[in-house]
Formats: C-alpha cells, sequence, structure tokens
C-alpha cells in the first residue's frame, strides 16, 4: 500500500492500530492526537514513513493542524477519523454529556469538515469515519454517546451526497464497529467484545475494498439487523445494563 494518509485519533485502540497495520504495509502514514508522547513512540517505532502531531479536535485551531499534517505526509489520499469519547451516563451528569457532544458533534464535524475541503481542493480523496453501531438505536445508559453516532451516521450521508451533487471526487467510508476492548470500554460488561487487533484488521479490509458502510463484525450485522425490526414502543421498554 503506496498512498498517504492521516490518522486523528491515534494514540491508543483503533485508531493507533489501524495506524500500524497501514504503515506495515507500505503506507506514508501521520498520526495525531492529545498525548504527544505516545505519538512520539509510535514514530521513534516506525522510522520512516511516520509523523505526528498533538491535536485536540475540540480546539478551534485542530482543523488547520490536521490539513498541515496532511501536507507532511506529502499530500493525504486518506484521512481517517478516529478520535471520541463515550461512556454510561444513566445519571445523566451534565459535565459527561456536555463532553460527549463537544468531542463527538462539534469536534467530528470541525474535523470532517476541514478535510472535506482539503480533499475538495485536491480534487478528491478517501474520508473515513469510526462511527458506531450504537448509532442504530439509542441506548439509554448511554444517551449523550448514542446520539453523537446518529449524528456522526448523518453528516457523513449528507457530506457523501454534496460531493456527488458538486462533483468533488470524495469516497467516504463510515466504520460502524460493535464492541471493542479498548480504554473507551474498560468499565462495564459488554457482550461479544472484539479484540482490538482483530477489529483494526477488518477496518483496513473495509477501507481497501473502499465500503460506504461496514459494520464490524459480522455478529454484529445481526445484531444490528435486529435491533432495526424492533418496534420502538418495544425498544423503549426495553432494560439494557452493561454493569
Amino acid at each position: 500500500m503506496s498512498y498517504k494518509t492521516v490518522i486523528i485519533g491515534a494514540t491508543s485502540g483503533i485508531g493507533r492500530e489501524v495506524a500500524r497495520i497501514l504503515w506495515k504495509e507500505g503506507a506514508t502514514v501521520g498520526v495525531a492526537g492529545r498525548r504527544t508522547d505516545r505519538l512520539r513512540a509510535f514514530c521513534e517505532e516506525c522510522g520512516q514513513r511516520a509523523s505526528y502531531a498533538t491535536i485536540d479536535v475540540t480546539a478551534s485551531d485542530a482543523g488547520d493542524k490536521l490539513v498541515e499534517l496532511a501536507e507532511t505526509v506529502g499530500g493525504a489520499d486518506m484521512i481517517l477519523l478516529c478520535s471520541g469519547i463515550g461512556s454510561q451516563n444513566p445519571e445523566l451528569k451534565p459535565e459527561i454529556e456536555s463532553d460527549t457532544v463537544n468531542t463527538n458533534v462539534a469536534g467530528f464535524t470541525r474535523m470532517i469538515d476541514s478535510a472535506f475541503n482539503y480533499f475538495k481542493g485536491k480534487g478528491g480523496g478517501h474520508i473515513v469515519a469510526v462511527t458506531s453501531i450504537a448509532g442504530t438505536k439509542g441506548l439509554g445508559i448511554a444517551a449523550a454517546y448514542s446520539a453523537t453516532k446518529r449524528y456522526q451516521n448523518t453528516y457523513i450521508q449528507c457530506l457523501a451526497q454534496l460531493s456527488a451533487m458538486q462533483g468533488y471526487g470524495i469516497r467516504f467510508t463510515d466504520i460502524r464497529p460493535g464492541f471493542v476492548d479498548t480504554d473507551l470500554l474498560k468499565s462495564g460488561n459488554f457482550p461479544l467484545k472484539m479484540p482490538v487487533d482483530y477489529a483494526a484488521r477488518k477496518i483496513v479490509k473495509a477501507i481497501k475494498r473502499r465500503r460506504r458502510v461496514a459494520v464490524i463484525d459480522w455478529k454484529y450485522k445481526i445484531v444490528t439487523a435486529l435491533w432495526r425490526m424492533i418496534p420502538r414502543y418495544l425498544w423503549e421498554r426495553l432494560t439494557i445494563r452493561n454493569k
């Protein structure tokens, strides 16, 4: 794989593992996130074809830094957005809900818009965003997280339509994983939890195939299909706990 890619949210978990796989396959990789020490360690481990930038998606200058990193790798062909937060919050603690919205909506919008405009100027490119199956149905124990993931799914769809309407040549892949064994899910007993390396390999496969929407993996394709069949009045009466 000879193309150049930027991965936002590569300090740990899915983003870091996808970056590692792509680098091993020959891609030039720019990694970004808030924890500079982890980004630096990744690049020192890789040596050539790896660059990093410290980016907080909630900061006003995050979009400019994304473009700078895309140019640092020699002009990105693909930008992967993998940053996000989420937690169970049945008590609806305001700080948790607002932080989730700030990162997963405001931060996400800032970064994907910057990626869109970057590729618009280049005449095309590939935008990949890791969202979640949580956008399929609202989960009462994680209201803000579920709602922000539905927002991401819809926003990607809108930008895909906008690109097609205007002939910008920008492709989109919406990656929707099920539960993955990352820091995000350290608390709680989540069923069918996938190892990070397994999920990352499936994600890379979907990217290579330029899938428009990819649910990771087959078990969660069945789960989400069943979720969609449950009427709203029944769904709202389900008891879902992961503690």
